[in-house]
C-alpha cells in the first residue's frame, strides 16, 4: 500500500522481504560497520529517514541485525533491534500462500472464474468477473483497476474501511487492460483474493493466514491486526509520513490500516519474514505444483523483473537472480530478497518517503548486499 502502486509501475519498486535462514538474530558488533551498517547510516543522513533496521543471512544459519538513525524524534529512543514494523503489500503473499493452499486441498482452481465464488461481485468497465481468473488476481493480470489512491487519507484518518467499500471505490474506474495477460499492480486484486479465501475456508482471512502460516512456522512476532486495532503490539520504531520531498515528519505509528486489508494489513518483523520466505521458498508451504504456479512469472514492462503468484522474481547487478516482494504503508517502506543460493536481507524505514530516491537507496543496498 502507501505509493507502492505508483512506484511499481514507474521504476519496478517492490522486493521486500527478506528470506533467509531460520536462526536468531545477531547484533552487529559495535564500532564495526559494515556494508550494511553503513547503508543504512547514509539512508539516514543522506535520505533523511528518521530509522532504518535490518536483518541479514548468509544461507548458513548466521543473521545479523542492524540498526540506525532513532526510533522516535520526539524522545531521541533507539530503533529497536528487530522491531515490529507494518510491512506493507508483503501481506499478498500470506494472502497468495493460502490461495494456493486451498488450490492444493482441491478446494478451489487457478483457473476458477472469481464469479464462481463470488457471483455478481464483478463488473466494471472492461472488467468482469465471469471471465477473470483466480491466477489473474493473484498475477496482477486481471485488469482490474486500483483503489489505493483514494483511500491514502482515509489511513491517515483512522477510518475503518471494509472490503467491500475497497471494491466500490476500484471499480468506478476503467480496466487497465483487457487482454488478461499484462501486468498491471492492483490492489484490488488481493482485496478479491482475500474474499475469494473466506466464502471457500468459511473462516476470516486473518485467522486463515494465522492457522495456515503464522502458527505453523511459529512466526511469533507477526500478525494481522484486528479490526479497528490502531497499534502495533510489541516493541517498534515510531512510523512518520512526509509531507512532500523535504517536508515536515507527522507521526503516523497509529493508524487504521483496513483499506489494505489482504494487499498489506499485516505486522511483522525481519527476523520472522526471513523465517516465512525460507519456508515458502524451500517447499515448506505449498505443494510442487502450487509452488511452479507461484513462481511462473509474467514480466512486468520491459524491467528484467518478472511477477508470479504474490512473488516477485528480480535481476541482481552481479548475474542472476533474487525473489521478495515489496512493502509501502502509511509510515513504513521495505525492501528486501533471497538468492537461490540462500542469502537474504530485509530492511526497513521508518517513513513512507516522498522523495523516490531514497527507495532507489534502498533497492541499491538490497542488491549490494546479495551481490557481496
Amino acid at each position: 500500500m502507501g505509493v507502492v502502486a505508483r512506484r511499481m509501475v514507474a521504476a519496478v519498486a517492490v522486493g521486500v522481504v527478506a528470506l533467509g535462514v531460520v536462526g536468531q538474530p545477531v547484533a552487529i558488533a559495535a564500532g564495526r560497520p559494515d556494508g550494511v551498517q553503513q547503508g543504512l547510516d547514509g539512508l539516514v543522513r543522506e535520505g533523511g529517514v528518521p530509522g532504518a533496521l535490518a536483518s541479514v543471512s548468509d544461507g548458513e544459519g548466521r543473521t545479523r541485525t542492524y540498526t540506525a538513525g532513532v526510533g522516535d524524534l520526539a524522545s531521541g529512543a533507539a530503533v529497536p533491534r528487530d522491531g515490529q514494523v507494518r510491512i506493507g503489500s508483503n501481506t499478498k503473499v500470506f494472502t497468495a500462500v493460502v490461495v494456493l493452499q486451498l488450490v492444493g486441498e482441491g478446494r478451489l482452481g487457478l483457473d476458477d472464474t472469481v464469479e464462481e465464488y463470488l457471483p455478481g461481485v464483478v463488473r466494471g468497465d472492461g472488467f468482469d468477473g465471469r471471465t477473470v481468473t483466480v491466477r489473474q488476481l493473484l498475477q496482477h493480470t486481471s485488469g482490474i483497476p486500483d483503489y489505493e489512491a483514494e483511500v491514502e487519507e482515509a489511513i491517515t484518518q483512522g477510518r475503518y474501511m471494509e472490503p467491500r467499500e475497497l471494491l466500490e471505490i476500484a471499480f468506478k474506474h476503467g480496466a487497465t487492460s483487457r487482454d488478461g495477460k499484462t501486468f498491471h499492480y492492483s490492489n484490488t486484486n488481493y482485496v478479491l483474493a482475500g474474499l475469494i479465501v473466506e466464502k471457500v475456508a468459511r473462516r476470516p482471512l486473518a485467522e486463515e493466514i494465522g492457522r495456515r502460516v503464522v502458527q505453523r512456522l511459529g512466526l511469533r512476532h507477526t500478525y494481522f491486526p484486528a479490526p479497528r486495532d490502531r497499534t502495533i503490539r510489541e516493541a517498534h520504531p515510531r512510523a512518520y509520513h512526509q509531507e512532500g520531498a523535504g517536508g515536515r515528519l507527522r507521526d503516523v505509528t497509529e493508524i487504521d490500516p483496513s483499506a489494505a486489508w489482504a494487499a498489506g494489513q499485516m505486522v511483522s518483523t525481519n527476523s520472522d519474514m526471513n523465517r516465512f520466505f525460507t519456508a515458502l521458498l524451500e517447499g515448506w508451504l505449498l505443494r510442487a505444483a502450487q509452488q511452479e504456479a507461484m513462481l511462473t512469472t509474467v514480466p512486468i514492462g520491459d524491467s528484467g523483473a518478472g511477477y508470479g503468484l504474490g512473488l516477485m522474481r528480480r535481476p541482481l547487478s552481479c548475474g542472476g537472480v533474487y525473489w521478495g516482494h515489496g512493502g509501502d504503508i502509511t509510515g513504513f517502506e521495505t525492501r528486501g530478497g533471497v538468492t537461490s543460493e540462500g542469502r537474504a536481507v530485509s530492511i526497513a524505514v521508518t517513513t513512507d518517503p516522498a522523495d523516490y530516491a531514497v527507495t532507489q537507496r534502498l533497492e541499491g543496498l538490497v542488491d549490494q548486499v546479495l551481490c557481496r
